[in-house]
């Protein structure tokens, strides 16, 4: 029957799609598929048909090609290790071209291309990418000793030329020195017949290395055959994608070390602003790390649920362990180095002393006058000379003494620096000259009129001028809107400078303002860190670094929080902290402790519940105290410590 040609085109479209519905693709196979139809339309198929088949095949071959293409561009943009990143560059194509083998060069700082992945499949050649064989090839210039251009290597043209270069046969090739090629061929039995070679270029930016194909293999045969120029465009497209992904890594990587570079740069200023905290915010991240670490590897117990297990959990904690401190940047220098109680720029111990000095010229004046009189005995003024001269040194050694704050202020003590402050001496020359614009208003704001000269004055005094208030806007409002919860006891004062108010403090040299000055940076270092915006791997960096003085009670500072608001590594960074600054050697107001003498201090925190009893232990048990100690710690520091008691839970 003599169909129409509609109605044959129609029937050969029918066949055609059932065949390529059912899976053939190859042409051999497509052919003998042909033989099969029906005869009666097949010369028109013959025709017609086979080359809308085969056709239909080498479009299938191409989106098979494409797929792959798009497969692995997704795969380049998601791998993270370089290693495999560049691996998979590689296996990429030489998949694509059936090469036999690939080899990766990355452009170095010195103009070189440096061999990082080298791959053969008939030698069984796996170097790079992480494996235990290192490469030795030399690097390959891309100029010559000379200054000009290495157009001699055709990779190194590559490059220079940003262009692709297909070798069909290297043995044949004038164009480029394959002399190194053929002595390996030689040592190795091979011969490196085709080349491919494509620079790796990402979109806009500059060459960074190149990628090299070696043999393409004919599928039948097993054969090395020329490139085809039909896979030049997926591999170019696979080396830019590749180029890429290459770049994106760096540039994240150079970001990196950039904010890591910028956060060691904030600590370190920190650490160089007051030589008696140098090393702290450098020793904080290195003791935080060792306590997560064998927090992450715990499998039973307490925090057998708790692990950093991702590189970016781990950058996230030390960031936060690197910025723990930040906000003592803002903290005054005068204050973080205060070493004894009248310290404020300068030790004001010797302005009192002069008055001591004042003192005892009055009394021995006082005694001559006396003599010159001829009223009392030689023997009784000189006795009673003697007694005023002793009292006067020993009150002023007591004052002195106090004012080193070595030791606990008791009631009796403070008793007696009053009794002391009610001694007066006779001024004579006017105190508001030489002050500051600041240092007047507030002298004026206590005392409008200036007194007659001389004036008598209290030996040790809290003048009104000694108290300075705090900032407009910040006297109602200390912590304004208060966003982060602050929960702090603000002194009435910015500082009070009076000498009894800080001879008589209790321990240590801090008076209230001032301790509520230093405590104050981690409210900036929260402050500071909260305006940062953060991506989403870093987002806990302000929790993390902005605890560390919170306490398992809600004793601490400065949310007042309590163990279950606090994550394990705000936590631990507690203790990292704690355990630093009781073994620091370089702080003006202590003695470094001994080992023994830091964990007896920390049995007695956790006993208070101000440090996290679970870590405590854990921070024994591995000993990571002997191993910080080891490493950073004096010999005469490093004594032995019998753990057993702090280990029963």
């Amino acid at each position: 029957m003599d169909l129409g040609l509609h109605e044959r085109e129609r029937n050969v479209q029918r066949d055609v799609t059932e065949i390529l519905e059912s899976g053939i693709t190859d042409p051999v196979a497509l052919r003998a598929a042909l033989s099969r139809l029906n005869g009666e339309y097949g010369l028109l198929i013959e025709r017609e048909g086979e080359q809308v088949i085969l056709r239909t095949a080498e479009l299938a071959a191409e989106r098979s090609k494409l797929a792959s293409l798009v497969e692995q561009g997704i795969a380049l943009s998601a791998e993270k290790d370089l290693g495999a990143l560049m691996g998979r560059i590689i296996s990429s194509a030489m998949g694509l071209t059936h090469a036999d083998g690939g080899t990766l060069y990355l452009r170095t700082p010195e103009n070189t291309l440096r061999f990082v992945i080298v791959h053969n499949g008939t030698l069984n050649v796996h170097l790079g990418e992480g494996e235990e064989a290192e490469i030795s090839f030399p690097d390959v210039p891309l100029y010559l000793s000379d200054g000009e251009p290495n157009h001699q290597n055709v990779v190194s043209h590559a490059v220079l030329r940003e262009r692709t270069i297909n070798i069909a046969d290297a043995y044949d090739d004038g164009d480029f020195d394959f002399t190194g090629t053929r002595a390996f061929d030689e040592r190795a039995g091979y011969r490196s017949t085709s080349f491919l070679t494509v620079p790796l270029k990402p979109r806009g930016g500059e060459v960074i290395g190149a990628l090299q194909l070696i043999n393409s293999l004919d599928q039948k045969t097993g054969e090395a055959i020329p490139f085809s120029e039909d896979f030049t465009g997926f591999v170019e497209a696979v080396a830019s994608l590749g180029a890429t992904a290459l770049a994106n890594r760096d540039l994240v990587e150079a970001q990196k070390d950039l904010l890591n570079g910028f956060i060691k740069l904030i600590a370190g200023a920190i650490d160089a602003k007051s030589p008696y905290t140098g090393g702290h915010c450098e020793r904080v991240p290195v003791l935080a790390e060792m306590l997560a670490r064998v927090a992450t590897e715990a499998e039973d117990g307490p925090f057998a649920d708790f692990a950093f297990t991702t590189e970016e959990e781990w950058g996230e904690f030390h960031i936060a362990a690197w910025l723990h401190d930040c906000g003592k940047v803002t903290t005054p220098e005068f204050v973080v180095d205060k070493a004894t109680k009248l310290e404020t720029i300068y030790n004001r111990i010797h302005e009192i002393r002069m008055r001591f000095e004042v003192l005892l010229r009055d009394e021995e004046i006082l005694a001559l006058r006396k003599l010159l009189a001829g009223n009392h005995s030689t023997d009784q003024v000189m006795d009673s000379l003697d007694r005023r001269k002793k009292r006067l040194a020993d009150d002023f050694a007591f004052v002195a003494e106090c004012n080193v704050g070595a030791e606990f202020l008791s009631e009796e003590k403070i008793e007696r620096l009053n009794r002391i402050a009610e001694l007066t001496w006779s001024r004579t020359l006017d105190d508001r000259l030489g002050l500051s614009h600041l240092e007047e208003e507030r002298k004026r704001a206590a005392e409008p009129v200036a007194p007659t000269l001389p004036v008598k004055e209290a030996l040790l005094a809290d003048k009104p001028e000694h108290r300075v208030p705090r900032p407009l806007g910040k006297r109602e409002a200390p912590f304004g809107a208060n966003p982060h919860n602050f929960r702090m006891d603000v002194p009435e004062y910015e500082y009070d400078f009076g000498e009894l108010h800080n001879l008589g403090i209790r321990a240590g040299t801090l008076s209230p303002e001032e301790r509520f000055k230093i405590n104050g940076h981690i409210i900036q270092t929260i402050d500071m860190l909260g305006k940062l915006k953060f991506p989403k791997h870093l987002a806990r960096v302000p929790e993390y670094a902005g605890s560390h003085h919170e306490t398992m009670i809600g004793t601490g500072y400065p949310r007042k929080l309590v163990r279950e608001e606090m994550s394990v590594p705000a936590r631990i960074m507690a203790i990292a902290d704690i355990f630093e600054a009781l073994t620091a050697s370089d702080r003006p107001y202590k003695k470094a402790k001994t080992l023994s003498e830091a964990i007896r201090i920390m049995g007695f925190m956790v006993k208070d519940q101000h440090i996290d009893p679970d870590l405590f232990r854990l921070f024994l048990a591995k000993g990571i105290h002997r191993d910080y100690a080891d490493r950073y710690l004096s010999p005469d520091q490093i004594d032995e410590v019998d753990v057993t008691p702090h280990l029963a839970g």
